[in-house]
């Protein structure tokens, strides 16, 4: 073999073993042990409560962010298919920053009316848990999984991969994580960016 295709080959697997890497870290290697939310009667919702659970799937969302609004369908479809199978939906009311929002103009411009049942949002109080999570954008979503005393992150970002249009939707991560997990295999997606309205911090 020669020098060049010895590099060549040297490369890819240096490629190939750096994403491997970086898909591992995504998926395994962060954790979170318990926090808190608040519901409609301010009583306190705790992610340990859902030990028991296959998955917890927890949703920052805006009732005024236009993709909170598109997503509205989509995740009341999710948490019913998936609520059957033993996974948990925790919907968070995010506040959000429209003027720091960049992705906000064109959804802002299809006028969008939320469909779909309306969704049971929580309390976040002082953004303890999107902190947590890392959370930076509504909708956003982030996977965990019981493991041991605590639950393990499989998955951060985006639920689909067309915000804008339900119809022309090709990947749809948040059901590929599930539908994985559910099966006892890796999460096997990366974490994928969240298009939406930023959270706004204080």
């Amino acid at each position: 073999m020669s020098l060049r295709r010895l590099s060549i080959a040297a490369a890819a697997a240096l490629l190939f073993c750096t994403v491997a890497v970086s898909v591992a870290r995504a998926q395994g290697s962060r954790s979170v042990a318990d926090f808190s939310l608040k519901n409609a009667s301010n009583a306190e919702v705790a992610l340990k409560s859902y030990a028991g659970s296959k998955a917890v799937v927890v949703v920052f969302l805006n009732p005024g962010c236009a993709f909170s609004k598109l997503y509205q369908h989509r995740l009341s479809d999710l948490s019913s298919e998936y609520g059957a199978r033993g996974v948990q939906f925790l919907f968070v009311n995010a506040p959000i920053n429209l003027e720091a929002s960049a992705d906000t103009g064109d959804a802002e411009k299809l006028k969008v009316k939320a469909t779909g049942a309306d969704l049971p949002l929580l309390t976040d109080e002082g953004q303890k848990v999107s902190n947590l999570l890392g959370a930076s954008k509504t909708p956003e979503a982030v996977i965990l999984q019981p493991v041991g005393d605590g639950f393990a992150v499989r998955y951060k970002g985006a639920i689909d991969d067309n915000p804008q249009v339900e119809a022309y939707v090709k990947e749809k991560y948040v059901e590929q994580v599930l539908n994985n997990l559910l099966a006892g295999r890796p999460a096997a997606v990366a974490d994928k960016r969240a298009a939406g309205c930023l959270i706004k911090k204080f």
